[in-house]
């Protein structure tokens, strides 16, 4: 297919030409750069430029693009200009002012470690943090929003950083080696506008895609089948002790109460790895002084010796390992304190020769005599799998570079690796301290040649595919910054890996079975997401905090969230949100599970062996291991983009979200904690850990983000059930219900469009209010009259009590071919019991005069 046709022109920094109007709504004028004549960024330096996108030749390969977005792109392509600069001469890394941003209200996402990103406002350039990925700006006197998103170009990477004098905002562009310089750009960043901030997001990362032509929207991609399902994390039970009986009875721990996994994790402790100084073909002895795994270099693409040693159908058996959870929690307690014991000897310079040796947790024997041989993990997998049949997926855990220390030199065939000394860029610098970084730069990076990017890739997951896991979950991916220098610098290098983890990716792993971790930063967005369609949106589940603040258990979890849902605006145009596990029985679950219910991807947890809340669980999970899964990722509503509800003191999180019929908003008091910037990390407010008071209507849903939803903009009323109080009310549509939240605890509002059946008769489906996503169980709904006689059809997934509001008693109710008894009271609040049928869906006919 032709790209569409653009017009050629240029906009310098000197007065533009009528005919600029024509092609762009920005313009450089005077030194400012404005939309609509409205000022953006005011003292533009004269070396800064600004083209209007249809100015700009995009990427060619317009083919493998949907024609739908070709022509979306075009017809709004005077929203959109690319920003460019030059300078006189040659560099690698340019810190170039753009102009200042003044009295203006934005939503920034910036890195604040190297692999994590979150949100951050202000009104002025000089609030802005370092590497900063993208501004939203508001525009009151429009009515509308702009966008501005550093980019990629050529071999150049770029980020947005305060600058030294009041207001100003610098562009920071950058190779990531001193070898590779340049000195002109015509489109280092990118900026968009439009009067809807999610179909700004939408529109303006669509033009993006069209001028880069790297990576793929969301919307043209699968995503893994685990998004609809519930599923386990061996992380928080095990660390790097991870085994094959405890991962047996975690399973088991879930099925055996009627809530069986459909996805298993196998996180980081199943891999062969060492340390430099030990034996270079057996696994390390000991993992576990604090981030020891970090200077770990893979030297086998096979599982380690725990793994391997398990024999098909161990645990099939009627003898089969127990495993206690305490025990084995202790037994680790005991290794960590014999590490550090030895840490603090050797650092006083004395002999730990007399001090057991570490050992690793196992369950398994080896024992040759009995005649079988070993089955490693693909006997594992095929067992599981045999006994807990539901068990669809087994994914494992791995790092972009192999392990955390990358592939050891010499060890894996046909792969040639060498020790990278690492270095953090200097716009991380000021990112917050991390043990992960500290370690890896250490240790320094086993890094394969990037010519053998992809066959270390189809190596690792070939072998993975054949013994049956069906997806990986690739971390630590920005590491790669840290060794560029001797490889064509960071976006050449990102190619190289991205590419070779994209064709295995669809060769191994039928195209989706992918999570993306530890990847927040826009070389990743930009250069890897061709293929992959899932990942991580926020920093990991805390369960407190590790640097020991006793309230950390608390404030912790709604940083997560606002990582999460701020994120998901612009991570959420590439791949589908994950917003990470949790713990059911944490002290603050109930949080997290109120936000999983409805932030539109998988739900998993990271539950200890029998350490669960079932109670909990059963409110997000039905009987199969599926999930009522919503239609769109969770988003802030837009009277919180541009404020801060973490520690402002007044601002509860409100994130909305869309059924098939019904909207959904969940409303958190997330205050009380977040990033510093005086000390480069996050931590507690605790001024802002108290009640908030807030208010929602239905207009907090984004109805027309999905086409069969947009229609509900007109309802006249709305059933809005709020799941914590037990309550349904009936509300005009900008009708206001006010909500006061203590700390740390949500609301979730069920909103369902009002249908009048007659002049006395109105109906309004919520779903199953024993769910937290009341309205996920509603699959198909429709109103049908015949001789006075109204009925409502409904197909409902799941199982437990159906609410719904009718201002008339119904005649009767069908369900699947047979009369149901239902409760009715005068103030139209109407309930019926859905059983169990298998999985499918069952279909209620409610007959009303």
């Amino acid at each position: 297919m032709s790209p569409p046709n653009f017009v050629s022109q240029r906009v310098g920094n000197k007065p533009t030409s009528n005919n600029t109007s024509n092609t762009s709504r920005f313009s450089l004028c005077n030194r400012n750069i404005s939309v609509d004549g409205i000022t953006l960024l005011s003292e533009v330096p004269v070396n800064v430029a600004l083209s209007p996108f249809s100015s700009l030749p995009h990427n060619s390969d317009t083919d493998s693009i949907p024609p739908h977005i070709l022509k979306s792109v075009a017809s709004k392509s005077k929203n959109g200009s690319f920003l460019g600069l030059s300078v006189k001469q040659a560099q690698d890394r340019i810190l170039n002012p753009i102009g200042k941003l003044l009295n203006r209200k934005f939503l920034s996402l910036f890195r604040f470690k190297t692999w994590w990103s979150t949100m951050w406002v202000g009104s002025s350039g000089s609030d802005l943090q370092m590497e900063t990925q993208l501004i939203l700006l508001q525009l009151p006197e429009l009515n509308s929003f702009a966008v501005l998103i550093p980019l990629i170009e050529g071999n150049f990477r770029s980020a947005i950083h305060p600058g030294a004098s009041h207001g100003d905002v610098v562009l920071c562009v950058e190779s990531g080696s001193t070898k590779v310089r340049g000195q002109k750009f015509s489109s280092c960043a990118y900026l968009h506008v439009g009067d809807n901030p999610y179909e700004l997001m939408r529109d303006a990362f669509a033009a993006v895609r069209v001028h880069l032509g790297t990576f793929s929207l969301l919307e043209e991609k699968t995503v893994p089948k685990i998004v609809d399902k519930f599923g386990w994390c061996s992380w928080d039970a095990f660390y790097l002790t991870v085994e094959p009986v405890g991962l047996w009875h975690g399973v088991k721990s879930f099925a055996e109460n009627g809530l069986p996994p459909r996805f298993l994790i196998i996180d980081d402790g199943w891999q062969s790895i060492n340390m430099d100084h030990e034996p270079a073909l057996q696994d390390s002895k000991d993992l576990t002084t604090l981030g020891s795994q970090m200077l770990c270099r893979l030297y086998r693409l096979k599982e380690n010796e725990k793994f391997a040693k398990y024999k098909s159908g161990t645990m099939l058996r009627p003898n089969a390992p127990k495993f206690d959870q305490e025990k084995h929690d202790a037994m680790f307690k005991e290794m960590v304190a014999l590490a550090e014991k030895k840490r603090k000897i050797k650092e006083e310079g004395g002999d730990v020769l007399a001090l057991p040796s570490p050992k690793t947790i196992e369950y398994l024997n080896d024992d040759e005599d009995d005649g079988q041989e070993r089955g490693g993990l693909m006997a594992l997998v095929s067992d599981l799998k045999e006994k807990y049949q539901t068990l669809d997926d087994v994914y494992v855990w791995h790092a972009l570079c192999g392990a955390w220390g990358g592939v050891r030199p010499g060890t894996i065939a046909g792969l040639e690796a060498k020790v990278t000394s690492a270095k953090l860029a200097a716009g991380l610098q000021n990112t917050m301290n991390d043990l992960a970084v500290d370690m890896i730069i250490e240790g320094g990076l086993g890094l394969v040649n990037p010519n053998q990017a992809a066959d270390l890739y189809e190596a690792m997951h070939s072998y993975l595919a054949e013994v049956g896991i069906s997806g990986v979950k690739v971390d630590v991916i920005h590491t790669l910054e840290y060794v560029s220098e001797d490889h064509g610098g960071r976006v050449q290098l990102a190619k190289a890996y991205y590419d070779g983890l994209n064709k295995s990716l669809q060769k191994n792993f039928a195209g989706s079975g992918l999570i993306a971790s530890m990847e927040q930063c826009n070389d990743f967005f930009f250069l890897a997401t061709k293929q992959v369609s899932m990942g991580r949106v926020g920093d990991d589940f805390w369960f407190q905090d590790p640097n020991g603040d006793p309230m950390g258990a608390f404030w912790l979890q709604g940083v997560h969230m606002i990582h999460c849902s701020y994120n998901s605006l612009w991570q959420g145009q590439f791949i589908q949100p994950d917003w990470d596990m949790f713990q059911s029985d944490h002290i603050c679950a109930e949080f997290h599970a109120g936000s999983r219910a409805i932030c539109g991807g998988p739900v998993y947890v990271s539950d200890k062996v029998g350490h669960h809340n079932f109670d909990l669980l059963r409110k997000l999970v039905l009987p199969d291991g599926t999930i009522l899964r919503c239609q769109h990722y969770a988003l802030p509503t837009r009277d919180c983009l541009f404020e801060n509800p973490l520690f402002d003191a007044k601002t509860l999180l409100k994130i909305w979200n869309l059924n098939k019929f019904a909207g959904v908003v969940g409303v958190f008091n997330c205050q009380g904690a977040g990033w510093y910037p005086e000390e480069h990390r996050c931590r507690a407010y605790p001024q802002c850990y108290k009640s908030i008071s807030g208010v929602i209507s239905a207009d907090d849903v984004e109805w027309e983000q999905k086409d069969s939803t947009a229609v509900y903009r007109n309802t006249e009323q709305f059933a809005v059930y709020l799941h914590k109080s037990d309550n349904l009310t009936i509300v005009k549509s900008n009708e206001q219900i006010n909500i006061t939240l203590q700390p740390s605890s949500f609301e979730l509002f069920t909103i369902s469009p009002v249908h009048r059946l007659n002049e006395r008769a109105k109906f309004a489906p919520i779903g199953l209010e024993n769910m937290f996503n009341s309205g996920g169980a509603i699959e198909f709904l429709e109103y049908v009259s015949k001789g006075g006689l109204y009925n409502v059809k409904i197909k409902v997934k799941g199982t437990g009590k159906f609410l719904a509001y009718s201002s008339e008693k119904p005649r009767e109710i069908i369900f699947n071919g047979e009369d149901v008894e239902f409760d009715w009271s005068s103030n139209g609040i109407l309930r019926f019991e859905v059983p169990w049928i298998g999985g499918g869906l069952s279909t209620v006919y409610i007959s009303i005069y």
